[in-house]
């Protein structure tokens, strides 16, 4: 990344900041305006901004920016409360995610006759994930029940770091059938990629673990200040991701076990974790900004350049069938009405982990048609989440307040009601405010 694009990052950062407000009434999104900006102003065909979709630089930044997200929502699951409203978030994760992975691959393999069925399951777990940031004026709109605002935020905070397994063994698996060798040049079919994953729980373990007692010992002893705590959360965090590349683990396994570790061990009592796990969440949004902008500017252009109806009927299926099938098949007994259903179905945007899958797939795989293809598929899906849900987010909240309320009217069966709306305290939402 060079000087001059640095600092177009940085002003655009300050300009997203002052207006933040008032684009979000507009129902416009910071991914979104970074995106427009990086197509704008990178694209290689006329933008005036050199981005280079094989830099080093680019992808430390989207990894890093992945890493410390994944650490902060690992974090801020509170596993004892969740244990009590554990049934919705449950079952989007153990039934709706693993269905929609399937779904999507199957779609994929199925649409795209040229991808290995390595590569149509990374297609299909890549777009699995969903992403709170995208919807946020739902997660934030106190009048729609606690208990869906909490399960969806709950579903994005864990959903990537679910799936990363297998993103990385289908990348593992993929470079053997297509012949080219992986990022640290072994094509063994995955088992390489199986020791990362390996390295990588052992090392998110060992560091989670050992930053949470080392910071409570250092809090009860009165050897930290407030700052100090919250340097050493985000420390935690780097080191996590950090430490498992250099012993050649996974970083983004690393620092999702890391941050639910460090969660189970910090005493509470001693130490606030909300405010600890401010810098790493800090930082990873900034990243995760300019990781849209470079969205924007380097892959959006590659999925418009191989733009066709196939590209685009998988990703509407995706955003549609893919997802709302395996919610409404999870959700089946839960006594939640055919509205609520399709309210938690559409809301599950696309978004940062696909990004970052998507750049992770070039670098290991590299820029051949069938690899650009995949990325194409992932990247255009994405672009649609970011229009889609941003825009929909406030309206179809409103209209499903307004729907919500009109139930409430004397008749109306009570019974989804309190389903939807009663619930005991379980988790704090994905980089939003508490609901």
């Amino acid at each position: 990344m060079t000087e001059a694009t640095f600092a177009v990052l940085a002003l655009l950062m300050l300009v997203w900041a002052v207006t933040s407000g008032l684009l979000a009434r507009l129902n416009i999104t910071g991914p979104l305006v970074f995106a427009v900006a990086g197509y704008a102003l990178g694209n290689p065909d006329w933008g005036p901004l050199s981005v280079d979709v094989e830099a080093p630089s680019i992808h430390l930044i989207a990894e890093l920016a992945l890493a410390l997200l994944l650490f902060s929502d690992a974090a801020r699951v509170n596993l004892s409360r969740l244990k009590r409203d554990i049934r919705l978030p449950g079952r989007l994760l153990a039934i709706g995610l693993p269905l929609s992975l399937v779904l999507g691959s199957l779609l994929a393999a199925w649409l795209f006759d040229d991808f290995t069925w390595a590569l149509a399951g990374f297609v299909g777990a890549t777009l699995a994930p969903t992403d709170a940031a995208l919807s946020a004026q739902v997660i934030n709109d106190r009048r729609i029940p606690t208990r869906l605002r909490r399960a969806l935020n709950v579903e994005s905070g864990l959903n990537d770091g679910i799936v990363t397994p297998v993103v990385t063994l289908s990348l593992a698996v993929a470079a053997g059938q297509l012949g080219v060798e992986s990022h640290d040049g072994v094509s063994d079919h995955g088992g390489g990629a199986l020791l990362e994953l390996a390295v990588g729980v052992i090392v998110g373990l060992a560091v989670g673990v050992a930053s949470a007692r080392l910071m409570t010992v250092g809090s009860r002893r009165r050897w930290m200040t407030t700052g100090a705590r919250r340097l050493g959360t985000l420390a935690a965090a780097l080191a996590s991701f950090a430490l498992a590349v250099t012993f050649s683990g996974n970083g983004f396994i690393a620092a999702f076990v890391a941050g639910i570790a460090f969660r189970a061990a910090l005493d509470e009592d001693v130490v606030d974790t909300d405010n600890v796990v401010e810098p790493p969440e800090l930082l990873g949004e900034v990243l995760a900004l300019a990781v849209w902008f470079l969205f924007g500017a380097a892959l959006v252009p590659i999925a418009l350049h191989n733009f066709d109806l196939t590209l685009l009927a998988y990703a509407v299926l995706s955003l549609t069938v893919v997802r709302m099938l395996p919610v409404a098949l999870c959700l089946l007994g839960t006594g939640l009405d055919r509205r609520t259903v399709l309210f938690v179905g559409w809301f599950g945007p696309r978004g940062l982990a696909s990004v970052v899958f998507a750049l992770l797939a070039i670098e290991q795989l590299g820029e051949i048609p069938v690899v650009e293809q995949a990325v194409s598929v992932v990247a255009l899906t994405v672009l649609l989440s970011v229009v889609l849900h941003g825009v929909t987010a406030g309206p179809l909240g409103s209209r499903y307040v307004a729907f919500e309320q009109a139930d409430e009217e004397p008749g109306a069966d009570p019974r989804s009601r309190r389903l939807a709306h009663h619930s005991p305290e379980s988790a704090s939402p994905r980089r939003s405010d508490q609901p």
